[in-house]
């Protein structure tokens, strides 16, 4: 198949760790061949959808991971499959960027499905499964995160839209700063803010589970670094080999199916202790993590997942 990748440079991944070099390399050991571009070199002209990118190959070699053909316009209506893989932040540029890709698909596959990757923001749709939750607010409003604090003491205060740890606050019942924090935030963004209940599990680990088409194929366990709340790997977060709990499978047995019937074949959610945190679905991550710790091929699962879409349709 023909397989273009909407992604940041690719030049500059990190090969040990990025799931997206990792599906990648997997569709290259496939016989796929691959053509890479950024979402800014995303265009639509009367009518059509076209791209303007490089043919590329990957190779496990640290500072010569790829080679880039010469820069060249194509549409995209000839590829067969468009991967949606540009990191957040979840702004207006990357919504348009789905508008873009939703007038190419289905006839090309984009994975995952755009129309739904734009309804459904990490932090949003888990607000579809309130009994799998910790106790959540969302509000621009600081009285309403203020009662919310009052009634559950210890909190997290995040950005609705961020990703990867960055402006992540835990406030305990001593805490004083929610009225400052307000005022940062609103400052420089007409956003929501969103409050959990604090989950004291987390110094556990924070579980990321990998879903294939619905099915979870493993998980990895995410353990903050000393004196940190987060667990994010971009924010030194250490992996460790886990596995999936009874409460993690009925969780995934909730949620599986209203994936996969939304189009949104690779998938990474979050739990902590007994409850599901996040839904990623706009560029998740731990391919690579999970296959070292389990011995599995999770691209390979992916790729299987997709030549099954494409040859239904």
């Amino acid at each position: 198949m023909k397989i273009a990748f909407q992604m940041d440079p690719i030049t500059s991944v990190n090969i040990d760790a990025d799931s997206t070099f990792r599906i990648a390399e997997e569709a290259q050991a496939r016989g796929h061949t691959m053509f890479f571009y950024a979402p800014d070199d995303l265009a639509f002209v009367e009518g059509t959808i076209y791209a303007t990118g490089q043919d590329f190959t990957v190779k496990r070699v640290k500072g010569d991971h790829v080679k880039l053909g010469p820069r060249e316009r194509r549409a995209l209506k000839d590829f067969d499959v468009v991967w949606l893989r540009q990191d957040p932040p979840f702004d207006m540029n990357y919504i348009t960027t789905t508008h873009l890709l939703d007038l190419v698909h289905p006839s090309t596959l984009v994975v995952n499905d755009p129309f739904w990757v734009r309804n459904f923001p990490e932090k949003l749709l888990v607000l579809r499964f309130p009994k799998l939750t910790p106790p959540t607010a969302i509000a621009r409003d600081v009285a309403t995160l203020k009662a919310f604090k009052e009634e559950h003491g210890d909190i997290i205060l995040k950005p609705l839209y961020g990703n990867g740890g960055a402006g992540v606050f835990r406030l305990d019942p001593n805490d004083r700063n929610l009225n400052s924090l307000h005022e940062l935030f609103t400052t420089f963004s007409r956003e929501p803010l969103i409050a959990q209940k604090f989950l004291p599990a987390v110094s556990k680990g924070d579980k990321r589970i990998i879903l294939v088409d619905g099915e979870p194929v493993g998980a990895i366990n995410r353990v903050p670094a000393e004196g940190e709340t987060r667990s994010n790997m971009h924010v030194g977060g250490r992996p460790e080999k886990v596995g999936l709990t009874d409460r993690d499978r009925e969780i995934c047995d909730a949620i599986g199916p209203y994936l996969r019937e939304h189009g949104q074949v690779f998938v990474g959610i979050d739990v902590i202790g007994d409850y599901l945190t996040e839904i990623n679905v706009t560029s998740p991550t731990g391919i690579q993590e999970l296959e070292r710790f389990d011995d599995i091929n999770v691209a390979g699962k992916i790729w299987e997942a997709i030549e099954g879409r494409r040859a239904s349709m």
